[in-house]
Formats: C-alpha cells, sequence, structure tokens
C-alpha cells in the first residue's frame, strides 16, 4: 500500500486559509460593534448639539426663552451683553445688563447720548457716570457652589472681623479679614434681619469706586446682580429693585 504524502508546500496554504477564515469570523462581530457605537454617538452628538440660529436675533426681538440649570428664564436680547448668547435654547450663563431703575434693557450704545465729550479731565467721572445709571446681571447654575443664604449662614462668619460697623439706614458693614478669600471686601447686611437684604462690596480706592454683588439663588440657578457701592445710600429700592427684576427675567415666579 502506498502511503499518500501531503506535500510540504500545501501545509501553509492551508493553515493561512484558517487563519483568514478565523480572522473573518472575529473582524465582523467587531466592525458590526464599532458601527453600532459610531452611529449611538453620532446620534446623541445630534440631540445635545445646541441649536444655534441662522441668523442673529434683533435687538427689538421679543424676550426669548433661556434655560440656565433647568430653570427657565425669559430675556430681552438688548438686555444681553455678548452676541453669542443672544439665543433661545440652554445656557451655562447669560450676562446682562439693565438701566437703573427702569429696568430695561439700555438704549442702543450705536444712538448717540447727549453727554459731553471724555477728555483726560473727566475721564474718571465719566466712567463713574456711564456705570452710575447700569445694573450689570449674571444668570449662571449653581453647580457645586452653595446657594448665598447658605453662604451667608455658614461660609462668610468664619471670615469676618468680630465687631460690625453702622451702615446707611440700618445696615452693618462686616469687613472681612485680611488674607482671606475675600481679603479687601465687606459683607453688608440689614442689622436685624440679615438674610433680608446683603451683598459683598469692595471698598473705593483712590478714584476707583467700590462694587457690590448681590446674589439670589432661583432653584439650580442663580442671579447676581453688580452695583456701585455708593447705592447702599438707597438699599431698599436696591432690594426691592431685585425682586422685580427676578419676577421679571423668571415670571414663574411673580
Amino acid at each position: 500500500m502506498t502511503a499518500h504524502v501531503i506535500p510540504r508546500t500545501a501545509i501553509p496554504r492551508t493553515m493561512a486559509k484558517a487563519r483568514r477564515r478565523h480572522g473573518a469570523v472575529l473582524t465582523w462581530p467587531f466592525a458590526f460593534i464599532v458601527l453600532v457605537v459610531a452611529a449611538a454617538a453620532a446620534f446623541v452628538s445630534y440631540v445635545l448639539w445646541p441649536s444655534w440660529p441662522s441668523e442673529p436675533v434683533a435687538i427689538d426681538a421679543p424676550a426669548l426663552p433661556i434655560t440656565i440649570a433647568g430653570v427657565l428664564f425669559e430675556i430681552p436680547p438688548a438686555a444681553i451683553r455678548e452676541g453669542v448668547q443672544r439665543h433661545p435654547g440652554a445656557h451655562e450663563r447669560v450676562d446682562l445688563v439693565f438701566s437703573w431703575p427702569a429696568l430695561s434693557p439700555p438704549p442702543n450704545s450705536s444712538e448717540p447720548r447727549a453727554k459731553p465729550p471724555v477728555t483726560a479731565e473727566n475721564a474718571i467721572a465719566a466712567v463713574g457716570d456711564a456705570e452710575n445709571d447700569r445694573l450689570f446681571v449674571t444668570i449662571a447654575g449653581l453647580g457645586a457652589v452653595l446657594a448665598p443664604l447658605e453662604r451667608l449662614r455658614t461660609i462668610y462668619p468664619r471670615y469676618v472681623v468680630a465687631q460690625a460697623n453702622a451702615g446707611p439706614d440700618g445696615l452693618a458693614i462686616l469687613p472681612f479679614r485680611g488674607g482671606t478669600p475675600y481679603d479687601g471686601e465687606d459683607l453688608v447686611y440689614v442689622g436685624n434681619n440679615p438674610e433680608e437684604f446683603f451683598a459683598r462690596c469692595t471698598r473705593q480706592i483712590g478714584a476707583v469706586r467700590g462694587t457690590c454683588i448681590s446674589e439670589r439663588a432661583l432653584d439650580g440657578a442663580q442671579i447676581t446682580i453688580r452695583f456701585p457701592r455708593d447705592w447702599l445710600n438707597d438699599w431698599r429700592s436696591v432690594a426691592a429693585g431685585f425682586d422685580r427684576l427676578a419676577a421679571q427675567l423668571h415670571p414663574e415666579r411673580r
């Protein structure tokens, strides 16, 4: 009986074919998984991608529905300081400016204003006048930051001096200690009811006027207003204006 001998050259070809078949069996499931993952990623990106308008929103357009940290606000486009923020939908933050005390969007900056030209002599006064009738507002998500009232109760007391000074119309002024995160600022609040109104204020240094910020939480969002410190002489109007502004921007709370 003659034994059948397999030629040596046939062995590598057989093994190569087997490897190709095995590789093909592994490649198809892998390719299918990659395709599914890519399709899912494309769908999620399409759904989550912000829907930017094709044309800029006109300054005089009606109030825009804007959500920040899941809270719905109605914001007039003319009050939005940054053009890239002037569109409806979800935002991380918006920066606004309003005329004071009207709480309406300021006149278009392109319109001439009946004011004398700024010179080297009146430059500082001109800057002060420009901000003295403006209320600057920021709306942003709180995120991991404590709400303003919680900061008033638990954070600020750690950094202030022991004795408060008397301020205008029942306010108390409590300086923050040097070397703290609020160095150079004062905590200003209603002496017998701090939660009624409070603000952090910088002090005037030379010709640079002091400014104050007052904050208020609306669910997961926070409204921050910035105003000149000398407005504290009429802090009741500032507090009432903050109430009106919050109701104006977030009508559900009216």
